[in-house]
C-alpha cells in the first residue's frame, strides 16, 4: 500500500485541474480507498487531487532561486554566441538594445498568457451565483475542467509559434507586432465566448430525452380529459375504458375561450397593479438579479371581491361545472399557443438568458422544457405570473363552483361535508402559497426551468383541471362521511400541512441570514460554496421533509371521497411519482454541487422522503 506523503492541515501547491497553474491549498483530509486529497482553496473550494497534482511549497521556491540564479550566464552565453567577432561596435550597440527589447517583449507575451489563463480559471471556477430549490442548486465541475483543457489544447499551437520565435529571435516589425497582438487577444477571447457557449449546452437530458418529450406533449393532454370523462360517468370505475368519447364540436366553444381569456386578462391586469413589494431574485449566471412585484395575495383578495360581486347579481357559477371539458380545451388550446409563442422569441434571446435544463439544441425537447429562463414583456415576467395566478386561484374558483353545482344538482340546501373539507384543505393551501409567494423565487421553477410547454400547460391546465379532481368527483358522486372520520382528516391535514410549511420555513430563515440568534439550534454541514447543509431540525430528519408533508396533505384531500373508487387517489399516486422523480434529480445535481460535503450529509440523514422507508 502506497504511504501518505502529506499530512493533513500541511500548505501545499495544488493543480487546479484542467490547467497548469498550481495554487495554496490546505490538506484536509486523504481517503485510503481512492488516495486523493481533499484539499481546500483560499476561497473556500474543496476538490479532490492526486497526489501527482499536489507539490511542496519548498520545491516550488527552490526551482525559482535555481531559475534566477543560472538566469545571467544563460543570457550572457546567449548574446555572446549571437555576436559576430567583426561586427563594429555601432552593430553590437544596435543588437543589445534589441536584446533588451525581446527580453521585454518576451515578458509581456508571458504576462498576457498568465493573464490568459487566469482569465480562464475564473471563469471556470465553481460559482456561488448557481442556486437552487433544496438547499441550493448545483454546478458541473467537471464540465468546466473539460472546457479548460479545450482552450489549453486551442492555444498550445499558438505558444509553440511563440516559443520557438523567441529562441531564434525572429520578431516581426513593431507595426506587424501590433496587430498581430490585438489578434491573439481576439482569438483568445473568441476561443473562450465558443467555450462558454458549448459548455451552457443541456447535456443530460429528462422525461425520456427527445422521444420521451415528444409522447408528453400528447399523454398529458389526453390525461387530462380522460380523467374528466372518466368523473362524469355514472360509474367511474377504470375497467369501465375508454370512457364514451363526446363529439369533437361539442369540445369547443367560442364563448367559453372568451371566458378563459378574460380571465387570464383580468389576473394580468391585477399583476401589474402597483400594490405590494418589490423585490430582488435570485442572481443570474451574469450576475444580473430580476425584480418581482409580490401582490399575489392581493390579486386573490380582488378576485375574490369579483366573484362576490358575480354571485351578489344572480350569476351562475355552475356554468363552469357545465362546460368543464370545454373550458379544459381552451385552456389547452391557449397553453399550446403560449407554447408555441415563448419557443420562437427564444430563438432571439441572448445566450445568458436561455434555460440551463431547455438549452439541448434539439427543437422537441427545448420547445417542452423551455428553451428561455425568464421571458418577459418590459418589466412582465410571464412564467412568474403563469406559476401562480390563472391556475392556482382558478383552482380555487373551479372548487367554488363544484360546490354550488353539488347543492344545486344534489337538492342540498348546504354542501356536503366531503366538500366542504375538500374545499377548505385546498383553500389553505392556495393561501398559504400567495401569502408566502416570496419563496416561490428559490424554486427550481423559476431559477433553473425555462419556461415552455411543460410548465405552461401545467400552470394553466393541469393544476385547476386535476388538482380540483376531487371536487369535480363530489359533484356527480356524493360520499357522507361522519364527523368523528372528518375530524382525524382534519388532523391529519394539518399534520402535512404543518411539516410542509415548518420545513420550507426553516430553509428559507436559514437561507437569509444563517446567523440569526433563532436558528442558533440547528446544525449544518459547511461547502465549499458557502452555502449549508441542515442537518438538523427537519432537515435532519429526511432529506426532503416539503415533499412529505405534500403527500400527507394530498392523501388528506382524497380521503374525503370514500373508497368506492380510486379515481379521486389519482392526485395522490401522480404527487408521489412527481415528487420522487423530483427528489432524485436533486440528488444528482446537490451531489455534483457540493461534493463530498453532500456524501457526509447522506450519511448523517440516510431517508430521502418517509423515514425508516425511501
Amino acid at each position: 500500500m502506497p504511504s501518505r506523503r502529506f499530512a493533513d492541515g500541511e500548505m501545499v501547491m495544488g493543480r487546479w485541474p484542467g490547467s497548469v497553474l498550481y495554487y495554496e491549498v490546505q490538506v484536509t483530509s486523504y481517503d485510503d480507498v481512492s488516495h486523493l486529497y481533499t484539499v481546500k482553496y483560499k476561497d473556500g473550494t474543496e476538490l479532490a487531487l492526486k497526489e501527482s497534482d499536489i507539490r511542496s511549497q519548498s520545491s516550488f521556491k527552490h526551482r525559482k532561486s535555481q531559475s534566477s540564479s543560472s538566469s545571467p550566464s544563460r543570457r550572457s552565453t546567449s548574446r555572446s554566441r549571437s555576436r559576430s567577432p567583426g561586427r563594429p561596435a555601432k552593430g553590437r550597440r544596435r543588437s543589445s538594445s534589441q536584446s533588451r527589447e525581446h527580453k521585454d517583449d518576451k515578458k509581456k507575451t508571458v504576462q498576457e498568457t498568465s493573464l490568459a489563463l487566469q482569465v480562464l480559471v475564473f471563469l471556470f471556477k465553481p460559482s456561488e451565483n448557481n442556486t437552487r430549490r433544496y438547499n441550493g442548486e448545483p454546478d458541473s465541475t467537471e464540465k468546466n475542467d473539460t472546457s479548460c483543457i479545450i482552450l489549453e489544447q486551442k492555444l498550445k499551437p499558438d505558444l509553440e509559434i511563440e516559443r520557438v520565435l523567441e529562441q531564434y529571435s525572429l520578431r516581426p516589425r513593431k507595426e506587424e507586432k501590433k496587430k498581430e497582438e490585438i489578434y491573439s487577444e481576439k482569438k483568445i477571447f473568441e476561443t473562450i465566448k465558443t467555450i462558454e457557449k458549448a459548455s451552457s449546452k443541456t447535456k443530460e437530458l429528462e422525461f425520456g430525452g427527445r422521444i420521451g418529450t415528444f409522447t408528453l406533449i400528447f399523454f398529458l393532454p389526453a390525461t387530462v380529459f380522460y380523467l374528466l370523462l372518466m368523473c362524469k360517468q355514472d360509474d367511474p370505475s377504470l375497467m369501465n375504458f375508454p370512457p364514451p368519447l363526446p363529439a369533437l364540436e361539442s369540445l369547443w366553444e367560442a364563448r367559453v375561450f372568451g371566458v378563459f381569456l378574460l380571465w387570464f386578462f383580468l389576473q394580468a391586469l391585477f399583476y401589474l397593479l402597483p400594490i405590494g413589494k418589490v423585490v430582488e431574485g435570485l442572481p443570474l449566471s451574469n450576475g444580473r438579479k430580476l425584480q418581482y412585484r409580490i401582490n399575489g395575495f392581493y390579486a386573490f383578495i380582488l378576485t375574490a371581491a369579483a366573484i362576490g360581486i358575480l354571485l351578489y347579481f344572480q350569476f351562475e357559477l355552475r356554468y363552469l361545472y357545465d362546460h368543464f371539458m370545454q373550458f379544459a380545451v381552451s385552456a389547452a388550446v391557449f397553453s399550446m399557443g403560449l407554447s408555441i409563442y415563448l419557443y420562437i422569441r427564444s430563438l432571439k434571446a441572448p445566450e445568458e438568458e436561455l434555460a440551463p435544463g431547455g438549452n439541448s439544441g434539439y427543437f422537441v425537447y427545448d420547445f417542452f422544457s423551455g428553451h428561455e429562463l425568464n421571458p418577459r414583456i418590459g418589466s412582465f415576467d410571464l412564467k412568474y405570473f403563469c406559476e401562480l395566478r390563472p391556475g392556482l386561484i382558478g383552482w380555487v374558483v373551479i372548487n367554488l363552483a363544484m360546490l354550488l353545482a353539488e347543492m344545486k344538482i344534489q337538492n342540498q340546501s348546504v354542501p356536503s361535508l366531503a366538500m366542504i373539507l375538500v374545499n377548505s384543505f385546498q383553500l389553505l393551501y392556495v393561501v398559504d402559497a400567495l401569502w408566502n409567494e416570496e419563496a416561490i423565487l428559490t424554486t427550481m421553477d423559476i431559477t433553473h426551468d425555462g419556461f415552455g410547454f411543460m410548465l405552461a400547460f401545467g400552470d394553466l391546465v393541469w393544476v385547476p383541471f386535476v388538482y380540483s379532481l376531487q371536487a369535480f368527483y363530489l359533484v356527480g358522486h356524493p360520499t357522507a362521511i361522519s364527523w368523528p372520520v372528518a375530524a382525524a382528516i382534519t388532523i391529519l391535514n394539518c399534520i402535512g400541512y404543518y411539516i410542509f410549511r415548518s420545513a420550507n420555513s426553516q430553509k428559507n430563515n436559514f437561507r437569509r441570514n444563517p446567523a440569526d440568534p433563532e436558528l442558533a439550534y440547528l446544525k449544518f454541514i459547511p461547502t465549499a460554496t458557502g452555502k449549508g447543509l441542515l442537518v438538523t431540525g427537519w432537515w435532519g430528519f429526511v432529506r426532503h421533509p416539503n415533499y412529505l408533508g405534500d403527500i400527507i396533505m394530498a392523501l388528506a384531500w382524497s380521503l374525503p371521497c370514500g373508497f368506492n373508487h380510486i379515481l379521486p387517489y389519482f392526485y395522490v399516486i401522480y404527487f408521489i411519482c412527481l415528487l420522487v422523480h423530483r427528489e432524485a434529480r436533486d440528488e444528482h445535481l446537490c451531489k455534483q454541487k457540493y461534493g463530498l460535503a453532500w456524501e457526509r450529509y447522506c450519511q448523517r440523514v440516510p431517508y430521502r422522503i418517509f423515514p425508516y422507508i425511501y
